[in-house]
């Protein structure tokens, strides 16, 4: 057996080399948000005066705006003084919230985080249930009716989706409010935790139906796999129970995998979260990053790009860890990696 302190250490050398991807990844990213938005036609300076005003805007004002927020110098000087800030922990100003940057995400990833994991738990409970139900009698009714509910559903778009929920659920049944995060017309102190739930169903419903189908079909597809395997027939012949079987040899290894696909879906999630934040003008990060992008905020839209690379790595690493937990068998190649 490996001493526990040679263990420890190919932990640690394990755990550096994530972080040394992750700071590469971050890196590259940064890079190419910010050349992106340089070649974008939007100019951040009309785009914050507004379109209506632009024809009020002299030459001097330009300056002076272009001037305060570093526009005048070349797209390489304003990446490498953008950089240098956030070594220091300083993400710079928004420009349309007039806030710093830092202020302005951690404001609307409250309500994020609410929402996405929200639709998160709910797409993995019942993607998994869905197809521990489909896998245990291929091509049976309820399989071919959760196959085709999941290919369905993978293949809609999910704005499309959410609105076709707003005008069952909120046009038509007048069941639940159309959109944002809180009522019209109260003030903070007058919102409730139910008024906070009660307009987060519909976008949270929005991202966990479209969420299950992955989880689903991977979990079914596994399932009807095992069914099939010798030591689960092995495990029959014996007379073991197909409860006992279920526990103690199918869910464990089905169980496995839908558990690191789900960690790896946060990126897809944190996407479609900024479709359904944008079709029910729920105040997350998804309004943030399409407010940012169309009107050319640039130090919000790479805080938001950071925020978000480090959002989806958080979920992967934390899967991996898991995944090693789960299964021993893994962990010996983590430790060697």
């Amino acid at each position: 057996m490996e001493p526990r302190g040679k263990r420890a250490s190919r932990a640690a050398l394990y755990i550096a080399k994530k972080l040394i991807r992750l700071v590469l990844l971050v890196f590259v990213a940064s890079i190419i948000s910010f050349l992106l938005v340089k070649a974008s036609p939007v100019d951040p300076v009309v785009a914050y005066v507004g379109g209506a005003h632009a024809s009020q805007l002299t030459e001097t004002m330009r300056t002076t705006l272009e001037k305060k927020w570093g526009l005048d110098r070349s797209p390489a000087e304003q990446y490498f003084i953008w950089l240098g800030n956030i070594l220091r922990g300083d993400m710079g100003r928004s420009m349309i919230y007039n806030q710093d940057v830092l202020a302005v995400i951690g404001e609307k990833f409250k309500a994020s985080l609410a929402l996405m994991g929200t639709a998160w738990v709910l797409s993995g409970i019942f993607g998994f249930l869905m197809g521990l139900l489909a896998g245990k009698k291929p091509d049976g009714a309820a399989d071919r009716l959760i196959c085709w509910y999941s290919v369905t559903l993978a293949s809609s778009p999910l704005f499309w989706v959410g609105l076709l929920l707003i005008i069952i659920f909120s046009v038509n049944l007048g069941w639940l409010p159309i959109g944002l995060g809180v009522p019209i017309g109260k003030t903070a102190s007058e919102v409730t935790l139910w008024d906070r739930i009660y307009h987060l169903i519909l976008p949270a419903l929005t991202l966990s139906i479209t969420g299950v189908a992955n989880i689903a079909l991977h979990t079914r597809e596994k399932f009807a796999e095992l069914g099939r395997s010798e030591f689960i027939l092995y495990a029959r012949v014996k007379g073991e129970g197909e409860g006992s079987i279920l526990r103690r040899h199918i869910l464990r290894n089905i169980a496995m995998p839908a558990i690191t696909l789900q960690f790896a879906s946060i990126s897809e999630l944190f996407g479609g979260s900024v479709l359904a934040e944008t079709v029910f003008a729920y105040p997350g990060l998804g309004g943030a990053v399409s407010e940012a992008g169309l009107r050319g905020d640039v130090p919000l839209l790479l805080g938001l790009v950071l925020f978000s690379v480090l959002f989806v790595f958080t979920g992967n690493f934390i899967a991996n860890i898991l995944y090693t937990i789960l299964d021993p068998r893994i962990k010996e190649g983590v430790e060697h990696a």
